[in-house]
């Protein structure tokens, strides 16, 4: 027997240590689990890694390592039509544009399991031992398979609320195959007939009926017969001699036919569609709409004229035709917004009256359309789910969820609720259902271990489904939670592996590898090669050229890189280019960040602490993590340190102003400042520690005499440390910071203080539950806790 030797290239990652203990990562990031537990199942990390890729540490330095009919989801007799196609895309191998919303599919059980046996094949994992070739046992477990395929490969159908009412059945079109089939060969005694081009529109209309109930296989072969080509030839011709009623069955006969949607008769109807459709009924103007749906053609124009229309007859709809124009304008992907309240006070209207599956349609159609909704039209769609949402389908929640991470709305009965229901159905979810799950968490920035702990153990096997672009989600969800779950080694290896799999996707969606990067950093996992790709220059120039402002998750990145694992070798970012990031950031820090009131203040009062603007510094000691740091520094005395020299309050005092050369200035030139003067003294009325240093004959500066004219002392570089100085980094927090409700650090927050104490800097916290009460306390109270942050804390810091 013939064999083939299979050798593959592993990924190597680099897993970076923090050296805090694991008191102190609880006490930061609320970790769920200990260190004791890992040591008592040391099995879980082990049958992970012989799993998933095999995974190589770095020993880092000094610490232990819009419009989108193809997104539609097809019927059962136009998906048989197209095993091939449909078969890949239920494998997750299309990727939808960065941003859009992919409609999900629904394909049917034929369509699911006709996989050619190579196909399943790419999905199963490679051995590198001997592998024999294909082998009737191969084909027999093969079989096998498909017949038990996980429902994570199958697409859920959109339009299962219109089961719910038979008024759907006039407003849409049942692509089911025909209850009764005609035998074959009546559909050649129908195509010798039309050679001649004969009959009147009724015929043609009874032509097409008729050859739309034929067998799957004998419709497919209707493509390439010239017969029906000339048929649709005379439906053409004779397009304006139809009534509405027949050429709205023409187009229903279309939809099992699968006519290609840029055939010319299809072309011929949406025109005439258009220039009737004001002479149309509401209902005949929806299943028209729902059969260009089903034919995966565009027309932009059509539904114009379908939004007109219902604006003018608003209030003439019935509840079921409200629904299917939401779901239309959903699958249109556009939102008309001259309807937008009109949709709003219609949801109020019926809420109680939907069913919970149209409530799901009415959240998809939504989000799907991108069409803004109040909070308080939100909130009371999520308080009628919480309350019934164990009778609610998982897709039909999915979608709810869909809309309420849309409109970024904290509704903590709901999510509680989800958190009972969701995880027993996690493993009959889809792999896009459970992406859109995990990712309303990470959003809202809502923890829920058990929901994650579920998405965690049912990933892995299902993994190879995964799109790129789901992958990226999963891995930034929890990398925005901070969370790494006990299958971790398995979990997170299976996705980086997915990545490399999917990697040429990344060259036209740069998004989701950068997404996919930053999750990982936010728990400490540098995958080196995925990280060199997407450091290289040509891939850089794609994110640039990206329609996304990607810039500053390149910049993260690149830095994290450089502060995490200093032993890296692969391509980085140049410096001119860190340089541009690095001024982007500030200047919109400058203008957002720096004057938000909980950082002046505590700025403000920490000059009055320390003795002046000059021994405090607002600024972003690591500008690729986004948020702003109070820096302070002391000597090892304890003694505040000056060193904001260049801060305009710092210098603004120094112009123009003259310097009496008295014994005790001419003392401190010679010998330095005196130990036994403290820096409150420094900073009084009397003997001002900015007004001792002049430009006229020289600067006094932390113990040293500066050159005559020198205003201030060069400020130091971020490595340039003093003989046992201490460099205090004041966090001033909010509520973004953390998971919701709760005093959890969110991914990239324990990513920077992480970076700042790889860097030396002793994090001080001065977090949002302690500082915004206190502000609107008396002045000594917030003096007073301040005090006691800067000097307390670090006496605590040396002692611990």
């Amino acid at each position: 027997m013939a064999t083939v030797l299979m050798c593959r290239r592993l990924p190597r990652l680099s897993r970076v240590t923090a050296f805090s203990t694991t008191s102190e990562r609880k006490a930061e990031h609320g970790s769920s689990r200990s260190e004791k537990e890992k040591r008592d199942k040391p099995g879980e990390a082990k049958a992970g890694t012989e799993s998933g890729a095999t995974i190589q540490l770095l020993k880092a330095q000094d610490y232990r390592v819009l419009y989108n009919p193809a997104a539609y989801a097809r019927g059962r007799a136009g998906s048989q039509l197209h095993v091939g196609r449909d078969s890949s895309q239920a494998l997750g191998d299309t990727v939808t544009g960065p941003g859009a919303v992919q409609a999900p599919r629904a394909f049917p059980t034929a369509s699911s399991q006709a996989l050619s046996p190579v196909r399943s094949a790419l999905h199963k994992p490679r051995s590198s031992t001997l592998v024999p070739q294909t082998s009737l046992s191969t084909l027999y477990t093969e079989e096998a398979e498909k017949e038990n395929r996980e429902v994570h490969d199958s697409k859920e159908d959109p339009r299962t609320f219109q089961k719910g009412r038979p008024e759907y059945r006039s407003l849409s079109c049942d692509s089911a195959e025909p209850a009764q089939t005609l035998p074959a060969e009546e559909g050649d005694s129908i195509l010798q007939s039309v050679a001649g081009c004969e009959g009147s529109p009724g015929v043609l209309t009874d032509y097409f009926l008729k050859l739309s109930r034929l067998p799957a296989e004998r419709r497919a072969a209707l493509a390439s017969d010239p017969r029906f080509s000339a048929l649709c030839h005379c439906a053409v011709t004779a397009i304006r001699l139809f009534s509405t009623t027949d050429l709205i069955q023409i187009l229903k006969a279309c939809v099992p036919l699968a006519v290609p949607a840029s055939h010319p008769l299809l072309k011929a109807c949406e025109a005439e569609f258009c220039r009737r459709a004001w002479d149309m009924s509401l209902e005949q103007l929806l299943l028209v709409a729902d059969c260009w749906r089903c034919l995966d053609r565009s027309v932009p124009s059509y539904l114009g004229i379908l939004y007109s229309y219902a604006n003018l007859h608003w209030k003439d709809l019935t509840l079921p035709q409200f629904v299917q124009l939401l779901y239309i304008i959903g699958e249109g992907r556009r939102s008309p917004v001259d309807l937008a309240q009109k949709v709003e006070s219609t949801i109020l209207k019926h809420l109680d009256a939907f069913t919970l599956e149209e409530l799901g349609a009415i959240c998809l159609g939504l989000f799907k359309s991108l069409s803004g909704i109040s909070d308080h039209v939100m909130r009371r769609i999520a308080d009628r789910v919480s309350l019934q949402m164990e009778d609610m389908s998982t897709y039909a929640l999915v979608n709810v969820l869909k809309m309420l991470r849309y409109t970024r709305l904290d509704h903590p009965p709901l999510m509680r609720q989800l958190g009972k229901v969701i995880p027993a159905r996690i493993p009959a979810t889809n792999i896009q259902g459970i992406m859109h799950i995990t990712l309303t968490y990470s959003s809202l920035h809502f923890f829920d271990e058990d929901v994650l702990a579920a998405v965690a153990t049912s990933l892995p096997s299902k993994v190879s489904y995964c799109r790129s672009k789901d992958a990226a989600k999963f891995l930034w969800s929890f990398g925005c939670l901070d969370y790494e779950p006990p299958n971790e080694e398995e979990f997170y290896s299976s996705l980086i592996k997915q990545l490399h799999t999917k990697l040429h996707e990344f060259s036209k969606f740069p998004e989701h590898l950068l997404t996919a990067l930053l999750g990982l950093a936010f728990v400490k996992r540098f995958p080196e090669e995925l990280i060199d790709f997407a450091l290289r220059e040509e891939f850089v120039q794609k994110t640039r050229s990206s329609k996304y402002d990607l810039n500053k998750d390149l910049f993260t990145l690149g830095k994290s890189i450089e502060i995490e694992c200093p032993t890296y070798q692969g391509s980085r970012l140049p410096p001119q280019l860190c340089q541009e990031f690095t001024k982007m950031v500030s200047s919109f820090a400058e203008r957002e960040i720096y004057v938000r009131p909980e950082i002046t203040e505590a700025t403000s009062l920490l000059e009055s602490v320390l003795g002046g603007p000059e021994y405090v510094k607002s600024h972003m000691i690591l500008p690729h993590t986004r948020s702003s740091d109070l820096e302070v520094r002391l000597a090892a005395d304890g003694r505040p340190i000056p060193f904001n020299f260049k801060d305009p309050a710092a210098t603004k005092q120094l112009k123009d102003v003259g310097v009496s050369l008295t014994d005790d200035l001419m003392s401190q030139l010679i010998q330095g400042r005196a130990h036994n003067q403290s820096p409150a003294e420094g900073g009084s009325e009397t003997r001002n520690p900015r007004q001792e240093r002049g430009d006229t004959a020289g600067t006094l500066c932390l113990g040293r005499v500066l050159p005559a004219g020198a205003t201030s002392q060069p400020e130091p570089k971020p490595g340039c440390w003093q003989p046992r100085e201490v460099r205090l980094a004041l966090q001033v927090s909010n509520r973004n910071h953390f998971c919701y409700s709760s005093r959890r650090l969110l991914g990239l927050h324990c990513l920077k203080r992480r970076q700042l104490r790889l860097l030396g800097y002793t994090v001080v916290e001065i977090p949002f539950w302690e500082w915004f009460p206190l502000l609107k306390r008396s002045r000594s109270e917030k003096l007073s806790y301040l005090h006691y942050k800067v000097f307390c804390s670090t006496l605590l810091t040396r002692a611990a």
